[in-house]
């Protein structure tokens, strides 16, 4: 089979649709069930010793189709999709994880990813440990008799704190622990863990993946033995399954991945460049800035610096509120990967699950506001951010 660029495999799929009326793009399979020619067929199915769909929360062609696609992109072997990006998450923590196991996990997360490991999982028995993983000796101090699994994101939300993937990937072996990254905010065509040794890779497709704003969805992409064990335990008992019609809508988005990843990416180094010269600006995080730390990381783990920015207001709480009901073009909404530009307040809205004393250990402070720069034109984007300023 000829090997293609990511941006080709963003359009083209490796399942092969043989559609009776030549259809361009592969039908959606709009069905909840799928019926046998006859009762043997259906015991054969049910059985596992016949391939084919039986229910959609099972599998379905769409659904498989986008699967396929992602474990092509991110280089795995396989992947499972899922109703939400909590619904990933989730999956690749509880299918692994029981009663009296260990998980480490990245001191800063997405808000609910920390809810659910700091609030639910330990109702379940399973203890959490929240380090900085940019520290390795905190990282392996963190290590105990019954640690299972190491979970991290990068860049972390809302910061932008860049994790060293080949550091946690050797660490992860070293100590026989599962390990699972959320990428969802560089896309597998800016990062791909897997080749820093990483074994399960998260993905909220809300985001990037769709970029339209109209789905909610997630994925799971690992070895095929981990996904089987979650398509046949958590999702299939618990049900977090996505629907075929946002699997579609999520085929449909990926084909402009590529060119929308990089329009992204541009626009957001102009409108930090904006930032970090701007006198009300105390600080500016995005790893396409020299003076962040994982600027370094960019060329060898990471080969764009994103869409996400993170800054500082130079000034109190209430200025910051200001500014953000100031903006007109850019919208206010959390999210991120749109074609518009969303503007947030990540300790009122998205991380509003940590106490105060949790964002300021993750170094989320009030003042710190986040932006997804969209696809408008830049220039539009820098002059409603300066008309805002001017209202501080």
């Amino acid at each position: 089979m000829t090997k293609y660029h990511d941006n080709t495999n963003c359009i083209h799929s490796p399942v092969h649709f043989d559609d009776p009326h030549g259809a361009l793009t592969a039908p959606l399979y709009q069905t909840s069930t799928f019926q046998f020619k006859d009762a043997a067929q259906g015991a054969a199915r049910f059985a596992g010793e016949e391939a084919g769909y039986i229910y959609t929360r099972l599998g379905n062609p769409t659904t498989r189709e986008l699967e396929q696609k992602l474990a092509q992109l991110e280089e795995m072997e396989d992947a499972a999709a899922t109703a939400t990006g909590m619904g990933a998450v989730s999956a690749s923590v509880l299918s692994f994880l029981e009663q009296g196991d260990h998980l480490i996990a990245s001191s800063a997360l997405y808000g609910c990813s920390f809810a659910l490991f700091s609030h639910m999982l330990p109702k379940w028995g399973i203890e959490v440990s929240f380090v900085d993983m940019t520290n390795e000796v905190e990282l392996y101090a963190a290590v105990k008799p019954n640690t299972k699994m190491v979970f991290a994101e990068t860049p972390i939300n809302p910061n932008m704190t860049v994790i060293d993937l080949a550091m946690l990937g050797q660490f992860a072996k070293k100590h026989d622990l599962i390990s699972v990254v959320d990428n969802t905010f560089m896309t597998p065509l800016l990062q791909k863990p897997k080749h820093f040794g990483i074994d399960i890779v998260i993905h909220s497709a809300t985001k990037y993946l769709n970029g339209h704003g109209d789905v909610v969805a997630g994925a799971v992409c690992g070895s095929q033995e981990h996904i089987e064990l979650i398509k046949l335990t958590v999702l299939k008992d618990i049900g977090a399954t996505i629907s075929p019609h946002d699997a579609w809508l999520i085929n449909r988005g990926l084909k402009t991945l590529a060119v929308r990843v990089e329009r992204h990416c541009q626009s957001a180094q102009k409108v930090a460049e904006f930032l970090d010269a701007h006198s009300k600006v105390s600080e500016v995080y995005y790893p396409g800035l020299p003076s962040h730390p994982g600027y370094k990381f960019l060329g060898e783990q990471m080969k764009g610096a994103g869409g996400v920015i993170a800054f500082e207001i130079d000034g109190t709480l209430e200025q910051g509120e200001r500014f953000i009901n100031a903006t007109e073009l850019c919208t206010l909404a959390v999210s991120l990967g749109d074609p518009e530009t969303l503007i947030q307040h990540p300790a009122s809205m998205t991380h509003s699950p940590y106490t105060k004393e949790e964002r300021e250990a993750a170094g989320i402070s009030d003042g710190l506001i986040r932006i997804s720069v969209g696809l408008e034109d830049v220039n539009d984007i820098i002059a409603d951010l300066e008309l805002a300023f001017k209202q501080i």
